[in-house]
């Protein structure tokens, strides 16, 4: 049977990992601050595609010189990967044990190819230890990866490779190095080049589908966030009141918004700056969060005007929820003192939208202004199967 020549493996492989390593760099340059680690697999792609260069200079350089320089940047190219993939979940790169590592398979390659030549051992170090770079992989997609299919898909591939270099640690150390030597076309060597060398593609493939899935959420996030507050924006507070709504439909759940606005924050501008303004949102944005059940949303809807969304909230316990936003904005900060108006109004009908009940929620507001602002206004209202009910209501503050 004819097995392709390793030359040609190789080549084929230097080939594929020079334009991903051109595709991964030009996807860090675009979207460096977004996802994490594509520079590091960027250059251990590179590194890859030296170390394969390096192997093919064994006639030109000292062979010793080319194998030790190619093994070296193999490693190092495996083994930036690793780094690349702790940087892409949010933990500190590993760079003393990566070091270490290296280390350990630069003097092992250096001992068993000239202080004490045996392949066998040399490639049951060298397999040995980038597993450790490939087992440390597999681990972080198992315990940060996301439950989906794209993570699923790059720890599978990891698995695969560390399986497949510890298998040939193992038989270099059982069989002899004649099993395992890639140099020679043949079975089970060049079965082992072609599963390792395009494997290396696919990795690389993986952690881009696991880079374009985390790249799909922030974009996601950013059409339905306002990137000040990082709290919801018209956009996704529409898509949450939808939901909300149809469980309303369903369940026939009491659902109650609050319309906030801050008290003078033109002056807040005008008197410290636009930057402290941002800071003063920022911190309203925060106080009104921490006031608020996990089932409950608020978004920013421009400007100073924020909205909260309670579910299954009668209005009288809304109140108190408004109440006690109001009260914490009084409490001491290193930013300017700021306070709101707040109106609070309920889902009247099963047929009333979105714009009705924020209509009431700003009547309700408005009052609140109109009365000395820094005070709680709501809107009564009964709710009704198909038609809306609602009265001027009584305000709190002071």
């Amino acid at each position: 049977m004819e097995t392709l020549d390793p030359r040609t493996i190789m080549l084929m492989t230097t080939l594929m990992c020079g334009a991903m390593s051109i595709v991964m760099f030009s996807v860090y340059r675009s979207f460096r601050r977004e996802v994490h680690g594509l520079g590091h697999w960027a250059a251990g792609l590179l590194l890859l595609v030296c170390a394969s260069l390096l192997f093919g200079t064994r006639e030109v350089l000292p062979p010793a010189l080319s194998m030790l320089a190619a093994n070296a940047a193999l490693v190092a190219g495996i083994g930036l990967s690793m780094l690349g993939t702790e940087t892409f979940f949010g933990l500190a790169p590993s760079r003393r044990a990566y070091l270490l590592i290296l280390g350990l398979a630069i003097a092992g390659n250096s001992w068993w190819l000239l202080a004490r030549p045996d392949f066998s051992a040399r490639v049951a170090v060298f397999s040995l230890l980038v597993f450790l770079f490939y087992a440390r992989q597999v681990q972080l997609v198992w315990r940060h990866g996301e439950r989906h299919f794209s993570s699923f898909f790059f720890g599978a591939l990891m698995l695969m490779q560390a399986v497949v270099v510890l298998v040939r640690g193992v038989s270099a150390l059982l069989h002899g190095g004649a099993s395992v030597n890639l140099t020679v076309a043949g079975t089970p060597a060049g079965i082992y080049l072609a599963v390792a060398n395009f494997m290396a593609l696919l990795l690389t493939v993986g952690f881009m589908t696991v880079a374009t899935r985390r790249l799909q959420q922030i974009l996601e996030r950013r059409s339905t966030h306002d990137p000040l507050t990082q709290v919801l924006n018209r956009r996704g507070f529409g898509d949450a009141y939808a939901r909300e709504l149809g469980n309303l439909r369903r369940r026939r759940l009491p659902l109650t918004l609050l319309s906030i606005d801050l008290d003078y924050f033109k002056l807040i501008n005008d008197s410290y700056g636009h930057a402290v303004g941002d800071q003063v949102l920022a911190h309203v944005a925060t106080v009104i969060k921490g006031a608020l059940r996990e089932s409950d949303c608020v978004a920013r809807f421009g400007g100073e005007e924020f909205v909260v969304l309670m579910p299954d909230m009668p209005a009288h316990n809304a109140l108190g929820v408004a109440e006690r936003i109001r009260a914490l904005l009084h409490e001491p900060s290193r930013l300017p003192p700021c306070t709101v108006s707040i109106g609070v109004a309920c889902q009247a009908s099963v047929v009333e939208g979105l714009e009705q009940l924020l209509s009431r929620a700003d009547a309700a507001l408005y009052l609140a202004k109109e009365r000395g602002r820094d005070r709680i206004e709501f809107d009564a209202c009964v709710f009704t199967e198909d038609r809306t009910m609602s009265a001027a209501g009584s305000g709190t503050g002071r």
